[in-house]
């Protein structure tokens, strides 16, 4: 497979739908665009498990925002996912036919334990009420990639604003 220049995600999460887009450059990201879209899909979740009109309508806005940014893009260069949502929703299928028009790619559903996706320390799945997150040490490793001279503590610096001071 060709080495590919332009990458993108797209997460289709319960509360947020989010575009991230970056380039690729030997062996380093570089980020070009962020969205992020409050769609708030779970909420229009009916006790019958159906995705509402308004929650969907919303959604498809937001979805065709994100293809014209997109535009362009070989579909092998784009992975759009969804979450928790569209996997409870009963009529999530015939929602993802029209989805996959408006944002011009595919949309897969991905598994619970595959839901989280993180870019530049911004979790990308998102939570909703009821929710709960667990911390604790996992049986399996994990191997984090990030850019040559990329600083975790630089970034949590810049980012939660240490150098400040106290207010």
């Amino acid at each position: 497979m060709a080495q590919l220049a332009t990458l993108a995600a797209v997460d289709l999460g319960s509360n947020s739908f989010r575009l991230q887009v970056a380039r690729v450059v030997d062996d380093q990201i570089y980020p070009l665009d962020s969205l992020r879209e409050p769609v708030r899909l779970a909420a229009g979740i009916t006790p019958d498990k159906k995705l509402d009109e308004p929650s969907q309508q919303r959604a498809l806005e937001a979805l065709s925002r994100f293809g014209e940014r997109l535009r362009g893009l070989p579909p092998e260069a784009v992975r759009a996912v969804g979450t928790n949502a569209l996997r409870v929703a009963k009529n999530s299928r015939d929602f993802l036919a029209k989805a996959q028009v408006a944002l011009g790619f595919p949309i897969e559903i991905v598994a619970g334990r595959n839901a989280s996706v993180n870019f530049d320390m911004q979790s990308l799945a998102s939570l909703v009420h009821g929710d709960r997150v667990r911390v604790c040490r996992s049986e399996h490793q994990v191997r984090f990639l990030h850019p040559r001279g990329w600083s975790y503590y630089a970034t949590l610096h810049r980012k939660l604003h240490w150098h400040s001071g106290v207010n």
